[in-house]
């Protein structure tokens, strides 16, 4: 079970990599609630925004499979959804110019368990996660490899612990990485076309691809 080759795992955590430093809604509350209220907000905001993706984790783990499993014709909407979908992110990431991380936190009194809360519902309530989840998880389904929920389950949790060591050097450096993207473009111009390169390469492997379950 959970027989994958050494190629599977890198170009995996180079993509789960790439993935937990893109700047997105969950990535701007993290670093403003690190550089506006200090590093114990950040990580609340941290772990709200983790909580929020494992639901997104488990809805994946249990609806996609179901669906993919139940015949071609769904496997190949979905296929050809994901594989439109990822690559329209990937020419948005170009597109961007290096401005979608936006810091844009108030100073008001708010608890650590309000941070939490609401980076749980950022997660949550963001319907692009789940979309992106549904696009990239079969990337990573092997046949033969293991039952597929569990697949998706492990591959969903791993972004997640990829992000354990990712995130939270960011939210200890929260405000000088905030401030180094908003005055210098360039910066986050290369972050964004380097996800979009990631995005439009996995589009065109899902579109290229045969059925896996």
């Amino acid at each position: 079970m959970f027989d994958y080759s050494y190629a599977h795992w890198l170009a995996f955590f180079g993509a789960a990599a790439l993935l937990n430093l893109s700047p997105g809604p969950d990535m701007a509350y993290i670093l403003g609630q690190s550089a506006r209220r200090g590093v114990r907000s950040g990580f609340a905001a941290m772990l709200g925004a983790w909580s929020g993706t494992f639901v997104h984790v488990l809805l994946a783990a249990l609806g996609l499979s179901a669906l993919l499993a139940a015949s071609a014709l769904a496997f190949g909407i979905v296929k050809w959804v994901g594989a439109a979908y990822l690559v329209w992110l990937g020419i948005q990431a170009w597109r961007s110019g290096g401005d979608t991380l936006v810091v844009n936190i108030d100073n008001a009194p708010i608890t650590d368990a309000a941070i939490l809360r609401r980076g749980i519902l950022i997660a949550v309530l963001n319907p692009k996660v789940a979309v992106f989840f549904v696009a990239f998880l079969p990337q990573f389904v092997v046949v033969g490899a293991g039952p597929v929920p569990a697949q998706l389950f492990l591959h969903g949790s791993l972004i997640i612990a990829v992000a354990a060591f990712i995130e939270p050097p960011m939210v200890l450096l929260g405000g000088r990485l905030a401030r180094t993207v908003r005055n210098h473009p360039r910066v986050g111009q290369w972050m964004d076309r380097a996800l979009g390169s990631l995005f439009i390469a996995l589009g065109l492997r899902l579109a290229a691809s045969g059925r896996a379950v």
